[in-house]
């Protein structure tokens, strides 16, 4: 059984007005220790899906197990989020207290944790993002990818398997997006966290081992980012983008110059183009 498994999983919503389903039957496994990136435009299920796998909330069809635990049993949510922590888009709504080693100290205190365990998971957390020196510090006065560095090492300090990042670098300057996705990286790397990023940013999705994109509550796409990238065509008429480098060879050919790739960063792209030259 895979770490993450979805089978025919559907999530209604329910208001005063009526209830709108908005994901209608997805078939989804991720393994322990994968790097998957989720894309999609607006309205596609995406943060609906991570707050399913966090617990967040229950599923209203289907199955959805993770690490083995059903998300339809509300006595075990403790227990899923125990091995999936979320990260949302905004990292002041997730800092709640006025020193960062108390911030990050925040969620293995609601677990019950022993004060001294929680001491070495807090320097244990900052240390793997590279914030233990700013331990002291109060979050406001930190950048935002500081702030979301923070923010994760309080998912990390709860000991979760897997890491659900909802947007983490939508509100980031280029610097603060550069320091969570190399933190990402190293988690994953280093620490064998699965991690599952949804993001709008493409260069962010060519980073992850694999990319499952969605599309209207179903799954559209599923694989390594080479391959679901290199079919232009296809997420262009679901209104979806592709990186830069992917994007200009694919205009460059429609123009009648094949460059004979489909590079995925600017590194690649310009190695067409030295092939071309020579």
């Amino acid at each position: 059984m895979a770490f993450i498994e979805a089978r025919g999983l559907r999530y209604r919503y329910e208001a005063e007005e009526g209830s709108h389903e908005v994901l209608h039957g997805v078939d989804l496994d991720i393994e322990a220790g994968e790097f998957v990136a989720l894309l999609g435009h607006n309205g596609c299920g995406k943060s609906t899906m991570a707050k399913l796998l966090n617990g967040m909330y229950t599923p209203s069809g289907g199955t959805l197990t993770v690490d083995g635990i059903s998300a339809a049993d509300e006595s075990r949510q403790l227990d899923l989020r125990r091995r999936v922590g979320l990260v949302l888009q905004n990292p002041d709504n997730q800092l709640v207290a006025g020193v960062v080693e108390e911030d990050v100290a925040f969620g293995p205190e609601n677990l019950g944790v022993p004060p001294g365990e929680i001491r070495r998971r807090v320097d244990e957390a900052l240390k793997a993002v590279d914030m233990y020196r700013y331990r002291t510090h109060a979050p406001h006065k930190l950048s935002g990818g500081q702030k979301q560095r923070v923010a994760i090492a309080g998912v990390i300090a709860m000991e979760t398997q897997c890491i659900v990042l909802d947007e983490p670098t939508a509100m980031l300057d280029p610097r603060g997006r550069t320091e969570v996705m190399e933190t990402i990286q190293k988690l994953n790397r280093e620490k064998g966290i699965t991690i599952v990023l949804i993001t709008h940013y493409m260069d962010e999705a060519v980073q992850a081992g694999r990319v499952v994109v969605m599309d209207d509550g179903n799954i559209l796409m599923d694989g390594p980012p080479r391959q679901v990238f290199s079919d232009v065509e296809r997420l262009k008429r679901h209104g979806l983008d592709v990186p830069q480098a992917t994007e200009l060879v694919y205009r460059l050919k429609a123009a009648g110059i094949d460059l004979g790739g489909s590079p995925l960063s600017v590194e690649e792209c310009i190695q067409l183009f030295r092939k071309r030259l020579v």
